[in-house]
């Protein structure tokens, strides 16, 4: 193992890439060399890593990765770069020391963990992965930890971040690149966080942003087909390949009981010897009786509530502030989390789950006239079936007429596109296709396309691009047939506030503002 120095230095990161049998060969002028020995500042601090050429100064270490292009590198001698890590050299291009690797992201996510000194290692850390329910999962599991830790709990998630238990940041990306990632657990440790909860996405393991993170809680939660496309992964067995890593690199497993491919879960985590705990939520009446040690069930005596059991014994009941039963399934994981990274079952804190609301999912918004809107963030068949089951659970007594409104991105995910109108066909009477981050794609043919999808005869469609308008118009229909109780679903964005539009971030209202606008809130 390499022995750490007390400050970051090259040799340093040489040493831990031989380790992980990553370093190809160092490059300085027209000398090629595995020996960090004598190259020149060789044992002098690293100041910064980065990878933006943008932000590289005196001593700074430069990943070069992704989209990146030769001539960004001219002038970087100027700015006192220290060293590059690459996959191929660029002496024509700059002074500075090349350490030219096997894999660049996997090298980043090494060096960052090292150079923020292992903050990881500081912190009790919580991944979870799955098709549907990261988001919610992670905040209630982040609620019941931050409670029991007396406000010691980091957020990693799609939404948001939280690096000092109390103080909620937007977040860019659901996995943060690995140099963001630690750079932000140092940030926390250092600000005395005991816990971090993060998401983890298929694509964290698609291009290494995790690589050599071992979680001490990894989460399973379901698994479906999404994310399926060129730019993203080309199969299905490929996007579940890169979410069954995260249990290789688990101390310990929570696990839907009720998830496809279970069997071959359960392998996978006795293949690595780790311990498995499973959550389910049960209904006799629908046949769901998975056996599990963390089992959620509806309160006989409080249909909004819920009764937690963990290993037979019953805690008391609870309710969500979100409604949907699959969030009392994710509470039921947040539990089975929580306990297995520490927190009694018997403690107050499970609790706190319960004034939990996650921006943008199942946000209500009623309109006083027999229409319902509903915001949230459902962007895949799993997640709209999931929802749309829901609405006829809840509603379905009064014979809702539903409209759904939704797009879908462009570029990727392309089985989305026909994956969120079977998830809806049969119980939604009326489909507004409209734009959702089109990017270099005519929003016009991702409509199109999802329209051609709608194989239900009953069923009216339309397309109306500008999503403003597209949420008004369902508004205005939804009044037109006041004579039915109605329901609009205005989905795939949740609480985002730009649509991707030809490669850049365009400003937009926000669903929630376009319906409490409309409903004239």
């Amino acid at each position: 193992m390499a022995i750490k120095p007390a400050t970051f230095t090259l040799a340093y990161a040489i040493d831990v890439l031989k380790e992980h049998h990553l370093l190809r060969e160092i490059v300085h002028g027209r000398r090629w060399t595995l020996d960090a020995s004598d190259l020149p500042g060789a044992n002098e601090p690293v100041g910064s890593i980065t990878y933006d050429t943008r932000k590289v100064e005196p001593g700074s270490m430069l990943f070069v990765k992704g989209r990146f292009k030769p001539e960004f590198l001219d002038g970087i001698d100027g700015k006192g770069l220290a060293a590059y890590v690459a996959e191929t050299e660029y002496a024509d291009r700059t002074k500075a020391i090349g350490i030219i690797v096997e894999d660049v992201h996997k090298a980043m996510s090494l060096l960052s963990a090292a150079f923020y000194g292992m903050p990881q290692n500081e912190l009790t850390v919580i991944g979870i992965t799955g098709t549907k329910g990261k988001t919610t999962t992670a905040y209630l599991a982040h609620a019941i930890l931050n409670e029991y830790s007396h406000g010691r709990c980091a957020l990693f998630s799609s939404v948001n971040l939280c690096l000092d238990g109390h103080t909620m940041l937007a977040s860019k990306l659901t996995t943060p690149e690995s140099l963001d990632a630690f750079r932000m657990m140092r940030e926390a440790a250092d600000n005395g966080m005991r816990y971090l909860v993060m998401e983890v996405s298929s694509q964290a393991y698609k291009v290494n942003r995790v690589h050599g993170l071992t979680f001490d809680v990894g989460a399973f939660l379901n698994i479906s087909p999404d994310h399926i496309s060129d730019i993203e992964h080309p199969t299905f067995e490929d996007y579940f390949r890169c979410k069954r890593r995260l249990i290789a690199n688990s101390r310990s497993l929570v696990l839907g009981a009720d998830c496809n491919h279970r069997d071959l879960l359960m392998q996978d985590a006795a293949d690595a010897g780790v311990k498995v705990t499973e959550f389910a939520l049960h209904d006799a009446a629908r046949g769901l009786t998975s056996p599990a040690q963390v089992i959620a069930r509806v309160d006989p005596e409080n249909k909004a509530g819920f009764i937690v059991s963990v290993n037979g014994s019953d805690l008391r009941p609870m309710e969500l502030d979100m409604s949907g039963e699959f969030n009392v399934t994710n509470a039921a994981a947040a539990v089975a989390i929580a306990i297995e990274a520490g927190v009694p079952e018997s403690d107050p804190s499970i609790a706190a789950m319960c004034r939990v609301q996650v921006p943008g999912r199942m946000e209500r918004v009623k309109a006083g006239d027999g229409l319902l809107v509903y915001i949230d963030f459902a962007h895949n068949y799993l997640s709209v079936k999931s929802l749309v089951d829901e609405m006829v659970r809840t509603y379905g007594e009064r014979r809702p007429r539903i409209t759904l409104v939704s797009g879908t991105t462009g570029g990727k995910a392309v089985d989305r596109r026909e994956g969120i109108v079977k998830g809806a066909l049969g119980r939604v009477e009326s489909f507004i296709f409209t734009l959702d981050d089109p990017n270099y794609e005519d929003p016009m043919d991702i409509a199109r396309q999802m329209q051609s999808y709608v194989t239900d005869p009953t069923a009216r469609t339309q397309i109306v691009v500008p999503r403003e308008l597209a949420i008004e118009k369902a508004i205005a229909d939804a009044r037109e047939h006041a004579d039915r109780f109605n329901i609009v679903l205005v989905i795939g964005k949740g609480d985002e506030t730009r649509n991707i539009i030809n490669g850049k971030p365009v400003p937009y209202e926000g669903d929630g503002a376009v319906v409490r606008r409309v409903l004239g809130e």
